[in-house]
């Protein structure tokens, strides 16, 4: 999977405002060599990142209750307005991306952040039952499976990434995630099983996945071991602790999204001072900083669905212009 080249930098998934098309024209026209299917969260209940995918479920159906989504029996509203504005998404992304051939990112929760966040009949997160853990992410699986060949349709030149949304997995993992009461947190998920989901559900892809967490201790090494070609993270959350698994992970091939500027509104540095960072991180693991612009995408550090949408502009520019900065000066 290595040979495969991102571009230099891309976005996370989320926008702000809710319209489709302004947002793939700022998408596309930001990032004219590695654009991506934006979500905009802003339109309500099944635009959002956990609604979107509930929509894409194959034979699961979710609806929206006051504590969040809750599987049920069949298909409702919810899912029709989860469908419907993803294919208005498709839509403004294929209108925009007529002709274009290179890699194309879209975004989907992963297995266990899906568990975490949706609910069973009873009110508890499926993250409570094994079996609805194993159900899901089978589901998932048929889902994207189905997504990305309509997205293969529609745009024949697109060398497709699949990036997995896991903002909770940390939590999954260390027994954090709360229960329905929120006096207590459901036990800890073991690390083998967590592994061998997020890789059947990476398997459904046989372009590259890049799974992305802004959470702290992205637990890189487990996630190379589930096959991801790339991690996606917040750089500035990693501290000198990480080192060895970063090391370990550029030098087996595995690339870094590094999200090197806010995802709210702020000021944003000259850009070549906002990958400064990483440049860093290159000398002091003492990696060859030829190799900076090949092993790093560009990105902001988290989705930007909380940000004015002329900071989202200005931020997805920024982030192009950083790439240069590194590709040009790497050392």
């Amino acid at each position: 999977m290595s040979a495969f080249s991102f571009g230099p930098a891309t976005g996370i998934g989320s926008m702000p405002g809710g319209d489709a098309r302004e947002a793939a024209k700022t998408v596309t026209g930001s990032f004219d060599d590695f654009p991506y299917l934006a979500e905009l969260p802003a339109r309500g209940p099944g635009a959002d990142m956990i609604g979107r995918t509930a929509g894409m479920l194959a034979e699961l159906y979710a609806r929206v209750e006051p504590s969040g989504w809750r599987i049920g029996d069949r298909p409702g509203r919810d899912t029709r307005r989860a469908k419907a504005w993803l294919g208005e998404d498709l839509d403004a992304l294929e209108e925009f991306t007529q002709g274009y051939e290179g890699p194309v990112k879209v975004q989907a929760v992963g297995p266990w952040t899906l568990a975490a966040a949706l609910e069973l009949k009873n009110g508890e997160a499926a993250l409570s039952d094994p079996g609805a853990c194993r159900d899901l992410a089978g589901s998932l699986a048929e889902g994207l499976r189905t997504h990305l060949a309509d997205l293969r349709r529609r745009i024949p030149g697109a060398r497709i990434v699949l990036q997995l949304d896991e903002p909770s997995l940390v939590g999954v993992l260390r027994g954090h995630i709360k229960t329905a009461s929120e006096y207590r947190t459901h036990r800890a998920v073991d690390r083998q099983l967590v592994e061998s989901t997020l890789r059947e559900v990476r398997g459904v892809h046989d372009g590259p996945v890049v799974v992305h967490s802004c959470a702290p201790d992205v637990p890189f090494a487990l996630l190379r071991r589930a096959g991801a070609d790339a991690v996606s993270f917040d750089f500035s959350l990693l501290t000198e602790r990480d080192d060895d698994v970063i090391g370990e992970a550029v030098e087996s091939g595995t690339k870094l999204f590094a999200g090197v500027a806010a995802g709210v509104d702020g000021p944003l540095s000259d850009p070549a001072g906002s990958v400064m960072g990483v440049r860093t991180l290159w000398r002091r693991l003492g990696l060859n900083p030829g190799s900076l612009a090949e092993s790093v995408v560009v990105t902001p550090s988290c989705g930007l669905a909380g940000a004015s949408p002329a900071y989202a502009r200005a931020v997805l520019a920024h982030c192009a212009r950083a790439a240069r900065s590194l590709a040009d000066n790497p050392e």
